[in-house]
This record gives structure tokens, sequence and C-alpha cells, in this order.
């Protein structure tokens, strides 16, 4: 077994020291980006930076981007789902932390055996994707460990926050919503539509997407058979590379769609594919928050999409896009329709999920989410046990700063939101800590 690559180590001052736990470190899964960026951004002056990839795939890019950014990386040699010796390193990385956050079920489960066998104070465990319909297993790993064992449960959707507490049974006061956030797309000026042969008139939607079954592509392939001969000219680019590939090729194929559907494999230019969109399509079976949409949104583009996980909260079904239920390639096409046929009307969807997305889902916004998380949920770490961290730390909230605070319900009965700006509030009262304490942690 090889060992764990490590690339820098930045002295440490009076820092946080923030360890991040994913399963790989990739350029392409929503949640392993996430995880990067965020590292990435979180200000050096107030937080060391530790980033693990249990199972040692890296991105080039992020593993550079780490390096400038003086972030110390662990690439794990782990081969097998049970190779304890392989997690030495993070061991190692996790003697004198103060945070640990964990991305994904498989992370979120081994972290919280780690973080709580060596006492890290604060475990932040971080779910992007409820999928555990049938699970029963995992349904107990998320409600018995890792909800328990978390100082935080961060679900990225409302309807993640109803269905683990509704199927899972984890109780609503351990979990917090905390949306995610992306860094604007910014288009090169590179002509898609040149490489690809698309004549400049011609109508094109499209979607990026990792080609695994989740996605639900061939409803899109299927929609743009009924929509071939409704719409002359059409177009449609699937950016993106997975298990699916060969299947979706075959139903190109099958449908006599060669020429209307392009297959486009993974993209490092993906601002400049999605800015030939007219239309940006999400036509998954479930997802979480997708980093996706947020980026069509930061693009200008009207979404079509499927009313799943937390795309509702997201896009406003006639405000920003046109929101389909999953598995009904008619209506897709019908929606996508309706908007290829209505230059004006795409124009002014676009022009509302641009503007949506700049005020309440950037990456910049996202971290200053999860920096004042990690800083408030430390400073009650001394003063209460981590199953009650969230409680004694949980701020009131406020959309701006004239708002009125937002009227408190009993903690058992709600799940607060983190959006931004957040101003900073009373703690919640505990047993363990005055409330003159608990006014010092939030300070």
């Amino acid at each position: 077994m090889g060992e764990a690559r490590r690339v820098t180590r930045p002295d440490s001052a009076t820092r946080l020291r923030v360890v991040t736990l994913t399963d790989s470190l990739s350029g392409s899964g929503g949640a392993e980006k996430l995880a990067a960026e965020v590292t990435l951004r979180l200000d050096a002056q107030r937080f060391e930076r530790v980033f693990c990839s249990s199972r040692g795939h890296a991105d080039d890019r992020y593993v550079e981007a780490f390096r400038a950014a003086g972030i110390e990386l662990l690439l794990l040699d782990r081969r097998r789902r049970v190779d304890l010796a392989a997690w030495k390193p993070l061991l190692r990385a996790l003697r004198g932390a103060d945070i640990l956050h964990t991305h994904k079920f498989e992370s979120n489960v081994w972290g919280a055996a780690w973080g709580s066998l060596l006492r890290v104070p604060v475990i932040v465990a971080h779910e992007h994707t409820w999928s555990y319909q049938g699970k029963p297993l995992r349904r107990f790993l998320d409600r018995e460990i890792v909800a328990r064992s978390a100082s935080a449960f961060v679900m990225v959707s409302r309807e993640d926050e109803r269905r683990a507490h509704d199927i899972e049974g984890v109780d609503r006061s351990r979990m917090i919503y905390m949306p995610n956030g992306v860094e604007s797309l910014v288009a090169s000026g590179a002509s898609v539509r040149e490489e690809l042969g698309i004549p400049a008139a011609a109508p094109v939607v499209g979607t990026v997407a990792v080609l695994r079954p989740q996605k639900a592509l061939h409803n899109l392939i299927s929609a743009a058979a009924f929509l071939r001969d409704e719409v002359p000219g059409l177009r449609v680019l699937v950016a993106g590379d997975g298990p699916e590939r060969q299947r979706l090729a075959e139903l190109v194929s099958a449908l006599d769609l060669d020429d209307t559907v392009h297959l486009l494999g993974r993209r490092s230019d993906v601002a400049d594919v999605v800015a030939t969109f007219d239309v940006a399509v999400t036509c998954s079976d479930f997802e979480g928050s997708p980093l996706s949409v947020m980026e069509y949104m930061s693009a200008g583009k009207p979404v079509v999409a499927t009313r799943v996980g937390g795309v509702p909260d997201l896009i406003e079904d006639g405000v920003h896009g046109r929101l389909v239920e999953p598995g009904a390639p008619r209506p897709l096409a019908d929606a996508i329709g309706e908007l290829l046929r209505d230059p004006a009307r795409r124009s002014e969807l676009g022009r509302n999920a641009f503007e949506r997305q700049r005020r309440e889902f950037s990456i910049e916004q996202t971290v200053e989410r999860f920096e004042r998380l990690y800083e408030t949920l430390h400073r009650s770490a001394s003063l209460t046990p981590r199953r009650n961290q969230l409680a004694v730390s949980r701020p009131l909230l406020q959309q701006h700063s004239n708002v009125t605070w937002i009227k408190r319900r009993q903690l058992d009965r709600r799940v607060t939101s983190i959006p931004v700006p957040v101003e900073r509030r009373v703690a919640t009262h505990d047993r363990r800590a005055t409330a003159a304490q608990l006014a010092t942690t939030m300070r």
C-alpha cells in the first residue's frame, strides 16, 4: 500500500485548523467541487486548511490550486471500503484539528468515527443529495452514527431536510439548511457553434452533467425526438462523461437523432458551452442543490428542470424557468418548446435567473456562511457537548440589516437556514451554559 502524498504544510498560528474530507477531489462532481472551492476560499488569516481525498483521486487543477494557496493536501491510497491502515495520514492530521468537515455519505460515516475517536471539537457532516430510499442500513448509519456524532448536519435543500427527518428519523435540531453557491461562469468568447458546425440561427438546448442514471438524460434525448419536427434546426448539446454514455449514444442512434443530439464528452470550456444554450435543462430523477442549475443561472440562461430535491429552492416556475415532473419526456419537451418559441420570455426568465444567482447563490456567500458556522460552533464547543453545539450556536437570521428578527419557534419544530447576508443573533439558551457565556460565544 502506497503512502499518502502530501502537498505543502503551512505554519499554524492562532487560526482554526479545518480538515475537509471527501471521497475524491474531482472537477466534475458537484459535492467534491463545492468542497474544494470552499476550502480554497476560506480566509487564510483565520483558518489553517487541510483537504483529504480518501480515495486518492484528484483533479490536477485543484492540486496546483491547493499548492499555490498553501493548503495541505492528503491523497490517501484507500483501495478498499475497509482499509484501516490507509487512514493513518488523516488521523495524524486530525490531531490538533479544530473542525472536521465531511462531505457525502461515506466520508460522513468515516468522519463521524474518526472525529469522535480523536475528540475533534467540531464535526460538520454535509449531505449533498438524499438518496437512501430502500437502503435501511444507510438510513440507520445516517441517523445513529452521522447525525448523532455531528455538531451540525448540513442539508443543501429543504426537501433533503424533510426526507432526512420523515424517512430517516434524523432529529430536526441536528440539521441546518445551507444552500450551495457557485462561481459565475465567464465565457471566453470562443464559438462552440462554429466548432460544431451549428448555424447561427439554430435553437440550442443543452445540459452539463456527469452521465449517470440519476441524471435521467434519456428523457432529454426522448424529448428531443418530440421536438425535432416541432422546432426546425434544433440542436441538443450534452456535455459530460460517465457510465451512461454508451447507452445514451445507442438511444440517439435508435431514435435517428445523430444530427440533432451531440454528446460532447467532458469539456474544459464549460462556460463557452453554456453560453451556446438558448435553454438549459436539468432532468434528473433526484437532486440535492445542483451546482449546474446555479451555473446556468449565472450565465443568464432560462432553466427547464424537473421538480426534484432542491431544484424548486432555486427555480421558481414561470419566474426563472419552467419546472416539470421527473420521468416524463413529453412535458419536458413541451416546456422546452414553449421557451424556444418565445425569445422575449426566454430573455426575461434568463435575466431573472441571473439576478437571483448573484443575489443568493454565489460561492462567496457560501464561503461566508461556512466561515461563520465554523467559528460559531467552535466557540460553543468549550461550553457544551457536540450534540448541543448547533442548538447553542444557532443564530437569529436576517435577510437584511433592517429586517425584524425572525420569530423564534421551538427548536425541535424547525430547521434554520443561513441566508446571506447573515446577522449574528443571541444564541439559544442551553442548560449547560449561562446566558452571559452564550452571548460571549457570538461576539
